[in-house]
């Protein structure tokens, strides 16, 4: 169980329609200190400058963490997908004695600049830099599409894209023996089963932003999809950190419950 706080070096900001929600640092790092409290939290994946407040707070202590590798893909940006390396690189990782790595993989078929894939590349020479070292890193992919209307960029949530991104990120690099998949449950739970049997790794799922206010169904979610058998847990941020209550132990506490539910069925 692991607590994601890597949004604000990416310029991603907003949490549903609270445009500016991770802005004010102090609240994010007392939100933060709060959830790394709770029982049955493992750690934090964050850029370095959240990792330092936290470690400098002492709550960090005894806990996992996991450093946001490539930020420079910023949110809403013409160059979004060029998404280079701009965070902890694999050397980083080793020299603080960090336990893992995360990059993001976004793709976009029709990219006329060719971002996605000079990301593509940068992230196989990562996945091997960290292999090297013989370090994990979460690989999370999507496949995305610029809307028509706005130019904003949208990961493509269907089943069959999902698929595509997982067997497209379970191929990068010289070996996957380090490599770990960050991955989001699509809109239908059902459809979970055979989007993850496209990949043998061990995956993790991903929170996102909650659509329409309804974390109800966010939690069932993952509730089903914590049961299949390559899951080996959760790496949210927003939705748990700025849930709609405000009650952000009570969202930690019900994400850890359905972890813990889905060990003891299994």
């Amino acid at each position: 169980m692991i607590v994601a706080a890597d949004h604000p070096a990416r310029g991603a900001l907003g949490v549903g329609e609270r445009g500016l929600a991770m802005a004010d640092r102090g609240d994010l790092l007392r939100r933060l200190c709060v959830a790394l409290g709770r029982p049955g939290v493992d750690g934090v994946l964050a850029s370095a400058d959240v990792v330092e407040d936290l470690l400098l707070l002492g709550a960090l202590e005894g806990k996992v963490v996991v450093g946001s590798m490539n930020r420079g893909g910023l949110a809403g940006a013409s160059f979004e997908l060029d998404d280079r390396f701009t965070g902890y690189r694999a050397e980083d990782l080793e020299r603080f004695g960090f336990d893992a790595g995360k990059l993001l993989l976004r793709l976009d078929y029709d990219d006329p600049g060719g971002g996605s894939v000079r990301t593509l590349e940068a992230a196989a020479r990562a996945v091997d830099a960290m292999a090297a070292r013989r370090l994990p890193v979460f690989v999370e992919p999507f496949l995305t599409r610029r809307d028509p209307e706005t130019g904003l960029l949208r990961p493509d949530l269907s089943p069959e894209s999902v698929i595509t991104s997982i067997a497209v990120a379970s191929g990068l690099g010289g070996t996957s023996a380090y490599t770990w998949l960050k991955v989001p449950v699509t809109d239908d739970p059902d459809d979970m089963a055979r989007v993850l049997a496209a990949s043998s790794l061990p995956t993790v799922l991903l929170g996102g932003d909650i659509k329409d206010g309804d974390q109800e169904a966010v939690y069932e979610r993952w509730r089903v999809a914590l049961r299949l058998p390559t899951v080996r847990g959760l790496v949210v941020g927003r939705s748990l950190l700025y849930p709609e209550d405000g009650d952000v132990a009570g969202a930690v506490d019900t994400a850890v419950g359905l972890l813990r539910g889905a060990r003891s069925d299994t």
